[in-house]
């Protein structure tokens, strides 16, 4: 019977779960990088040994870790296994790595700052998102804060930027959110290669269609009230993209307020909160053989970031949008005042989806029957970051 690996990233290290396919009894393995945060985990589609995690210090700086063997052992890219360099921090902030993008490759994405052909350093705080290739082993992105997306070919040993998304002429008017000026979503396109969506809070979405050369924004149809045009081509506050690997057309999108569709490859997109509690959250996901049915976790406000009335709701819509339904068996439905952040959720691709999440007050939740019931798979955790699943 096949089973699943849960990749979670806490503030204070990475945690790996493992099941069979019933999803009922659970190994924990961690804290591995203890006392680091770890914003995300990702294993590979081409080798499932391969995981990705970014490990982040705002004192030591940030690290790109990689695993070989599904999470049991650690190492740096480009150093031995079994390797350790002890970090610095005479050295986190000064004698960073350089990135020269005129160059052939770039160097290791282990610091905080890199130069981006003129004599000025471009500074970045941490990695937020890392995305493997769906066809090569070696190749993985990575999505960093302030707003820029890299590539390395090597297994993370070296990495180069695209520079394309961040010469884009909309730049200037890129603006942090609350969390930073993140490139937090990555997706890529099973059926061409050569597409790509990202998005940033707060610039929004965009997309490639030639293998990151250049790069289009795709917000048509976002309205966001607090910006000076409120219909701009960017500078709307995405939370989050997904999208069913069946139908790449077709995303779905967590935005600081409200939740949308395209059905155009992000061409065009239109609202469909339907009567959701409360439109605004951070995480949206797609059932892994439904492609209708989708998930978000509403929270209260942009200013109240903890669930609607203290009780935690899953709502599921089994029609694209505009009709949901709130899930709750399983969940604290009294005095909860936990978040869940943008890249807390994840699907598996057993025959019965199992779909899971995981919150700020450190617990971890998995539905072996696509939502309809909940368990907690683990509690008392770090405040958790990200949740992703490999299906074994």
């Amino acid at each position: 019977m096949s089973g699943v690996r849960v990749l979670v990233g806490t503030r204070k290290g990475a945690f790996v779960l493992t099941s069979d396919g019933k999803r009922e009894k659970w190994d924990v393995s961690g804290p591995h990088f203890a006392g680091w945060e770890i914003y995300h985990l990702k294993g590979s589609a081409v080798n499932p040994d391969r995981i990705y995690a970014s490990q982040t210090s705002g004192w030591f700086g940030q690290i790109i870790q990689r695993s070989d063997d599904g999470g049991k052992t650690w190492h740096q890219p480009g150093l031995p296994v079994g390797a350790e360099v002890a970090p610095d921090p005479s050295k986190s902030w000064s004698n960073k790595f350089a990135y020269d993008t005129s160059a052939e490759t770039g160097k290791p994405l282990t610091t905080h700052q890199f130069y981006d052909g003129t004599q000025h350093p471009w500074e970045f705080k941490r990695v937020w998102h890392m995305e493997p290739s769906l066809r090569d082993a070696e190749t993985v992105y990575a999505g960093i804060e302030d707003a820029a997306l890299f590539r390395s070919t090597d297994g993370g040993q070296n990495w180069k930027e695209l520079a394309g998304l961040r010469g884009h002429g909309t730049g200037p008017q890129w603006q942090p959110g609350a969390g930073g000026m993140c490139l937090h979503t990555v997706i890529l396109d099973p059926s061409n290669p050569q597409r790509m969506f990202i998005a940033i809070s707060a610039a929004g979405a965009f997309r490639t269609d030639d293998g990151g050369a250049t790069w289009k924004p795709i917000n048509k149809g976002l309205y966001s009230q607090y910006i000076p045009d409120p219909r701009a081509e960017v500078g709307h506050c995405v939370h989050h993209v997904a999208m069913n690997p069946a139908r790449p057309g077709v995303l779905f999108m967590q935005k600081h307020w409200d939740v949308m569709r395209s059905d155009d490859a992000g061409d065009s997109w239109r609202e469909v909160s339907g009567n959701l509690p409360t439109d605004f959250g951070f995480v949206i996901d797609v059932h892994a053989h439904e492609p209708e049915t989708i998930y978000v976790v509403p929270i209260k406000s942009d200013s109240e970031h903890y669930v609607h009335e203290g009780k935690l709701r899953v709502y599921r819509s089994r029609t694209g949008g505009n009709e949901w339904e709130a899930l709750t068996k399983g969940l604290p439905q009294k005095d909860c005042y936990v978040n869940v952040l943008r890249d807390a959720m994840a699907v598996d691709s057993l025959d019965q989806c199992g779909v899971y999440f995981g919150t700020t007050g450190g617990q971890v939740y998995a539905s072996a029957d696509a939502g309809d019931t909940w368990n907690a798979i683990v509690r008392d955790l770090p405040g958790v970051l990200s949740v992703e699943v490999q299906t074994l």
